[in-house]
């Protein structure tokens, strides 16, 4: 993930990378950037003005407080944190620092999210009756290799890995969900604090909108599908533009209801297919854009991180193994 933002940062030409930490980096002597010894080198460094923190999760919190009251910007990887408490914690030094701080929920700025984001906003379709989120992959035993197989390091199997981003999503487009059920095994990795399946039921018992999310590792295959269904129609993304390919296009199906609903069937459908992932320097510009014209953070801001925990403590707290 170092990597791949700091193609963006040069990418986007509002940013250079000054330097870089990466423990696998230190002895590699085609290293583009200049290599620090620690994280406390750039991280207390004057003449640097954000930071970039891509590291294992249980490194993500005590770096991003550090960064900020060494008074850096900071954009973090995901997971903000394991619990919303921990959060919490740094959004009280972001408050004091006045840095900005943002994460990477990368799959906002993807071009079919945000023609989706468009229209619901617009409501020309009307209102969010609910939602389906399916997102899975095959994993092999190297998943577990290193930090990832214990659960004090990595703070939980593939929702907090991977399902994060569809719950993230459900929040960005419906809002927030007061009720959440969920049920998560382990039933074929079999490892503890490490779930490889989450199915989550979730409502918002003020405006009715219910949604059903699917996170998992034993798909055997890579899959991406949000579905939202509104009163008039409905949008429906199956696939994923990624670096590594395997997700596919994005094809975005915008479905529109027949006028007589009796008829029970759509009146028209149109479909946008994105072949090409823009997103990854569309975020980097967000986050310097902010910092140069010192507006608030849009997406992916320590408010919609806090929101996001408090739905995976939920989801966490209410499951039966």
């Amino acid at each position: 993930m170092g990597k791949i933002r700091a193609r963006a940062i040069e990418q986007s030409g509002k940013g250079k990378v000054v330097a870089v930490f990466d423990s696998m980096e230190l002895n590699d002597c085609s290293c583009p950037y200049s290599v620090a010894p620690d994280e406390y080198e750039i991280i207390d460094d004057p003449t640097i003005d954000a930071v970039f923190v891509c590291t294992p999760n249980y490194r993500i919190v005590p770096l991003c407080k550090e960064a900020l009251a060494a008074g850096k910007h900071v954009f973090s990887e995901k997971p903000p944190a394991f619990n919303a408490a921990e959060v919490e914690a740094v959004r009280a030094l972001e408050a004091t620092s006045g840095k900005k701080l943002m994460y990477g929920f990368n799959h906002r700025h993807h071009g079919s999210i945000k023609k989706m984001k468009e229209i619901v906003d617009s409501g020309e379709m009307g209102k969010i009756l609910w939602l389906r989120g399916r997102y899975g992959k095959e994993v092999g035993e190297d998943y577990f290799n290193g930090w990832r197989a214990d659960p004090k390091l990595a703070g939980g199997g593939i929702m907090l890995d991977q399902g994060i981003h569809m719950l993230d999503l459900f929040l960005h487009l419906a809002g927030e969900f007061d009720e959440i059920h969920s049920l998560v095994s382990s039933l074929f990795w079999k490892t503890e604090g490490l779930e490889d399946n989450v199915f989550a039921i979730m409502r918002n018992n003020t405006s009715g909108i219910c949604a059903s999310l699917h996170s998992t590792m034993t798909q055997w295959r890579y899959l991406f599908s949000l579905e939202v269904f509104l009163e008039k129609g409905a949008l429906v993304l199956n696939g994923l533009k990624t670096s590594s390919g395997v997700y596919g296009d994005e094809d975005l199906a915008i479905k529109y209801n027949s006028k007589n609903r009796e008829q029970g069937q759509f009146e028209s459908e149109e479909h946008i297919i994105y072949h090409t992932d823009t997103s990854w320097v569309a975020e980097v510009n967000q986050f310097f854009d902010a910092i140069r014209k010192n507006c608030q953070i849009k997406l992916g801001n320590s408010d919609d991180a806090l929101r996001l925990m408090q739905a995976m403590d939920m989801i966490y707290k209410n499951r039966e193994s």
